[in-house]
Parts: C-alpha cells; structure tokens; sequence
C-alpha cells in the first residue's frame, strides 16, 4: 500500500469517518485535491468495505469552464464504474437575493445539495478534499479577522447534517479525510499515477482573500518565519478543536442552572454565573445569547460581565447588537430586543442517559429511563429506543427550521414544520414544541411514534424511554 494511502486510511480510523458498508459519495470538483481523493478512496474502498460513487455540484459561474469540469467529473466517474450524482445552482441570483459573497453562496448551494442526497437515503456519507493547506489559510483567516477557540478550531473532519436519517452522532455525514495531507503530495500523488485534472483559473485571482493568504502570505511565512508554517497552523486547529468539545459539553451543562425563566420573560442569573471562572463565564453568556438568536463578539461578553463587577451607582444596561439591550435587575441579567422582553423562545439542555432535566420554556420535565431487555414488553414499543443507536448524551430543545423526523410506521421523513402544521399547531405552542436530539438526528418528538431506525428490537438488550410529565 503507498504510503499516502496509510495516512489516509490511518486518519479516516482515527477519527471514524468512513464504516463498512457506508454508500459513500465523493464530492469531485475536478481539481486535484478532489481527484485525488477519488483515486484514493477507490484504491482504499475494499479496505474500507465502501459503496462509492461522485457526487459534483455545478456551479454555472465560469460558463463552458464550469461545463467541461462537469463532463470531467461524469466521464472520471464512467471510468470507474460508479454511479454519477450532479446537480447545480444560480450561485449569482442567490448571492444578490440572500445579500452573500460569490463564495458564501456557493457553498451554501453545494451543501444544501449535499444534504438532499443524505435526507433522501440516496447516500449516508459525502467524502469532501478539504487538506491540510485548507486547514491551515482557514485558521489565518479567523486568527487576523478575530477569533476565540472556536474559530481556531478551524475544519472539523466531520460533519453532522441535521435530517440525515442515516447520520450516526460518532459517524458524521459530510467527512473530510485528507485533512492532514499537503496539497503538494496530492499532486504528485496524481502525476505518479498519470492522472489529468482541471484547473480553475479563479484559484489564482488575488482579489480573494483565501487566494492572497495561499499564494502570497502563507509563502512568505514559510520563507521568512517557518518553514513548517501551514503544519503548525493544522496543529493549532487539532488543538482548538479538542478544546471546544470539551468546553461545549461543560458549558451546555452549566447553561440550564443559570438560565431562568418561562414563556414570556428570560434572563441569566448572575449568582450561579459567577460562581464559575472567567472562561465559563464568557462560554455561558455567549453560548446563552446564540440561544437567543445573537451572537456576540468578544468585546460585547466583556462588556455584559462588566455590568456585574460595576459599581452600584454606574449605569446597569449595555447595547448589543441588532437592537439588542441587556440589563442588570435583580441579580439577573435580561436580555431584550425591540423594547419587548425575550422569552429564551429557543432552548437547549443536556439530558443524561439515564437522567432528568427541567425545562422552563415547556414547563416540564424530559426524564430519560434505561430500560432493561427483560422489562421493555410493559412499555408500548413506539416509545422506546435502543440505547445502543444514541450516542453518550441527549439533548432536549426547541425543534429548528429543517429539522426533519421520521414517525415510525409512515413512508419517509418529513420536515418538522410540516408534521405541526398538518396537527394545526401555531404560535407559541407550536415554536416551543420539544424535541430530543443525538448528535444531528431527532430521535423523540412529543406526541410522535419514534423513528423505526432508532426503535428498540427484541434483540436489543438495552431501550430507552423518554418522559415528559408537567411541572407542579
């Protein structure tokens, strides 16, 4: 085996990006890295015990460019026997619509594309090149335009799509398994196997920042300062990344006792907020505005915390973003928009398997209850799921736009907003609506039969039951 397939195979293992028996697609734009990863992932998939075929998003920008690269694609795919999934998009209608860059709209259009073939059970994994080069202009970027461990965080090598049925919280459904190779060896991987791919001449155009930081800054970095720039770069990534996991699960923890509050008011208490190092502070109120639907810079969780620490004779409000304010009142701190109170309409908590969470925003309470294979027969089996399909921890929250949830004992998935529509539910009621989610998969839904590929069997020597009762 070459030496680039080891590490290939060595990273996809490391990080469980690929299965047997996965019908993974391979997102082929015709460049090099993207070729590659189809010459690799063909010369692996007897190892990896893969069902292969290319998947390649047109997007219409370079006219008969964009063309031949999508006859490259399909005559590549011919080659080899795999099966061809293309699609496209009018990234420049999107773009002036949505107000987004060229490159924003794109991406949007190619992973909503994505998504449809996961959603639509065409394929359970979408393998994209994005390499260590990627990793590292990636991190630069965030790093001069300001980021937190979060952004350095940089490309995940996984990543969850919400409504894929057959996404796995340990096994993401967009992959990237060339995260730690150079695109040099890419290429010359290709030139040894006497491989053409296509060229894209707007990779060249400086007026994009991404092309400045690839062909002229990351250069003279590694000409000046490091030769090994773009690896240290990658290394900060890995770093970061395992960093935030670790601290979202601390601060998704920690965000339920400090928030307070029902339908119709919502606020942070400041005695359990401050209770926690500084760290956990800025996590908690930032990760408490997203639920809000805001997000923070730095210097606006600063200047929230600051509200705390003032004097008694200072002014106790600040002005966010967004026509957001945030004031300081009876050791909480309450966030409001347009003159109006928030309601924490959207919510999150952690629930422990087995375990209990109150949520306000519901008033209830999620139980989860393990359920041992001998007693499950006493509990209606549209209720209960096998433990052995959840990952290590549930969460309960509101359901989001595009959340979509399969009842057992019906044809297909359908989005969550239609399956409350068709019960006529509206307003509040409707947008507070509870689900239970694993990684990216709706697993519960209130009122709803669980989804059958999550159902627990006879076999199954564990089950979960979810319960909701009120709060008295």
């Amino acid at each position: 085996m070459h030496l680039l397939q080891q590490r290939v195979l060595a990273y996809i293992k490391k990080h469980g990006l690929l299965a047997p028996g996965d019908r993974a697609g391979v997102a082929v734009s015709g460049g090099a890295d993207s070729v590659a990863l189809l010459r690799l992932l063909l010369e692996l998939r007897r190892e990896l015990g893969l069902i292969l075929s290319a998947v390649h998003f047109n997007h219409k920008l370079r006219g008969s460019d964009s063309e031949e690269d999508e006859r490259f694609v399909a005559a590549l795919a011919q080659k080899h026997k795999l099966e061809f999934h293309s699609g496209s998009g009018n990234i420049s209608g999107f773009a002036a619509q949505e107000h987004l860059s060229l490159e924003t709209a794109a991406r949007k259009l190619r992973y909503q594309y994505f998504r449809d073939l996961l959603v639509e059970g065409k394929l359970n994994r979408i393998a994209t090149a994005h390499t260590l080069d990627d990793q590292a202009e990636t991190v630069l970027l965030r790093m001069v335009r300001g980021a937190g461990t979060r952004g350095l965080a940089g490309i995940y090598p996984g990543l969850s799509v919400s409504g894929s049925q057959f996404s796995e919280q340990r096994s993401p459904a967009i992959v990237r398994p060339l995260l730690s190779i150079r695109r040099k060896d890419l290429e010359a991987y290709l030139g040894a196997a006497g491989q053409s791919w296509r060229e894209d001449k707007s990779n060249r155009d400086l007026r994009h920042a991404r092309n400045r930081v690839r062909h002229e800054i990351l250069p003279r970095l590694e000409k000046d300062l490091n030769p090994a720039v773009r690896e240290v770069l990658a290394e900060t990534a890995e770093i970061a990344r395992a960093e935030e996991e670790f601290w979202e699960k601390q601060t998704r923890q920690l965000l339920g006792p400090a928030c307070k509050g029902g339908p119709g008011r919502g606020a942070l208490g400041t005695i359990a907020l401050l209770d926690l190092p500084l760290a956990l502070q800025r996590r908690v109120v930032r990760a408490y505005a997203e639920a809000l639907g805001l997000r923070l810079e730095f210097r606006h969780v600063e200047e929230i915390l600051d509200l705390v620490w003032k004097d008694a004779n200072l002014p106790k409000s600040a002005v966010l973003p967004h026509g957001w304010t945030v004031c300081l009142e009876k050791g909480e701190l309450r966030f409001e928009t347009a003159g109006k109170p928030q309601t924490c309409q959207d919510y999150e908590f952690p629930l422990a398997l087995p375990g209990t969470v109150e949520v306000p925003q519901t008033r209830s309470r999620f139980e989860a209850l393990l359920v041992s294979g001998n007693s499950a027969g006493v509990y209606n089996p549209e209720h209960l799921l096998a433990r052995a399909r959840l990952g290590q921890e549930l969460r309960v929250r509101n359901w989001h736009p595009g959340d979509r949830f399969w009842p057992a004992h019906t044809k297909t998935s359908k989005k969550v907003k239609e399956l409350l529509q068709e019960r006529h539910l509206t307003g509040a009621e409707r947008k507070h609506w509870p689900v239970v989610v694993s990684g990216a998969d709706v697993v519960w839904m209130r009122g709803f039969a669980v989804p059958g590929h999550f159902q627990a069997r006879k076999e199954d020597p564990d089950a979960v039951l979810i319960r909701e009762t009120p709060l008295t």
